[in-house]
């Protein structure tokens, strides 16, 4: 007769422990909402806002078509260094145009950008910029400078990470607007950008279609072009979206106070403040950029996205500040 080996004692146990811990364990739970966040009063401060404002039995219950959360873009819902993407966005335009341009080789503040003399042109100033602005984006029809926007987006890599620009959008932002939709909110965004240039892609990046996107526009004309009917982009400021100018185009563009609002800089204070100032419950939500491993980290000295009066500020009005380093488990999404 065959005689079956006994293990050890020490194997027995060990057996012994792996079959209870078999039969006692649980299947793993599955995600809770927004699993790119890790638990803490910033995520549990937008969960609790939501589920209050959409619940029926909440003394803090929201109509369905009140529910409007807004959203600043760069710094909030893709990255913005080292520096907003629609100004790396202009560079590389005045070097596609310049063959058709050649004065630009002796002319600033166009010299400065086909040399790459950063120093050079940030010396210029802001009537620079907006000179560099206006000859990118103005002169053309929309459907051309829509079709500019897209050739970018597909062929332009960041110059740090290598990734395409819109992969550089923040995956807990991505879940965070998922999960307000899921509770019946309409999200808009509402930046300082330019509302042409974020309009093309939007919609396939982050669900927002081009009618609730809000930025700074520039004046257009209706027109008539080789017996096409045309709309035409002129070099004029139309609305500056940003700081006081957001509150103004919340009210030109939406028309209804919104119960929620997220922004990462200074020139969205103003955006927070009329936003968490209505009757009712309501939250205002502030990005800070406290991770220099897996973005960066930055705030009151930035020349870009400089978050000081509103990082101050946050208390008093008792927004939520999320730690990107802290709260979030994760940043981009995976390519």
């Amino acid at each position: 007769m065959k005689r079956t080996r006994v293990p050890p004692f020490s194997g027995l146990l060990a057996i012994l422990l792996l079959i209870s811990a078999c039969a006692t364990s649980k299947p793993a739970s599955t995600p809770g909402p927004l699993p790119g966040w890790n638990e803490g009063p910033a995520r549990q401060s937008i969960v609790d806002f939501i589920g209050a404002v959409s619940d029926p039995d909440s003394s803090d219950y929201v109509l369905p078509g009140e529910r409007i959360a807004v959203f600043d873009n760069d710094g909030t819902l893709w990255s913005e260094k080292p520096l907003y993407f629609q100004m790396l966005f202009v560079f590389d335009r005045v070097k596609a145009m310049a063959p058709d341009h050649p004065e630009w080789a002796e002319q600033q503040p166009f010299k400065a950008v086909i040399e790459n003399d950063r120093a050079s042109l940030e010396a210029q100033g802001e009537p620079a910029f907006l000179e560099l602005f206006m000859a990118t984006h103005a002169g053309m029809t929309t459907a051309a400078f829509d079709e500019n926007v897209r050739g970018w987006l597909v062929a332009a890599r960041h110059p740090d990470t290598g990734r395409a620009y819109t992969q550089m959008v923040y995956q807990p932002m991505l879940e965070l607007l998922d999960y307000l939709r899921a509770h019946q909110f309409k999200v808009f965004i509402v930046s300082g950008g330019g509302i042409s240039f974020m309009r093309p892609w939007t919609e396939s990046v982050y669900g927002i279609p081009p009618h609730q996107v809000v930025g700074t526009s520039i004046e257009m004309t209706f027109d008539t072009r080789d017996g096409h009917f045309v709309i035409d982009r002129k070099p004029e400021i139309h609305h500056f979206n940003d700081k006081a100018g957001k509150p103004v185009g919340i009210e030109r563009f939406i028309g209804r106070r919104p119960i929620m609002a997220v922004g990462n800089s200074d020139g969205d204070l103003e955006m927070l403040q009329w936003s968490t100032a209505g009757k009712g419950r309501r939250l205002g939500v502030i990005v800070h950029h406290t991770d220099g491993e897996r973005e960066w980290a930055y705030d009151r000295n930035s020349a870009v996205g400089r978050l000081d009066m509103a990082l101050d500020a946050a208390p008093e009005y008792g927004w939520t500040v999320i730690d990107m380093a802290r709260d979030w488990r994760t940043v981009y999404p995976p390519e």
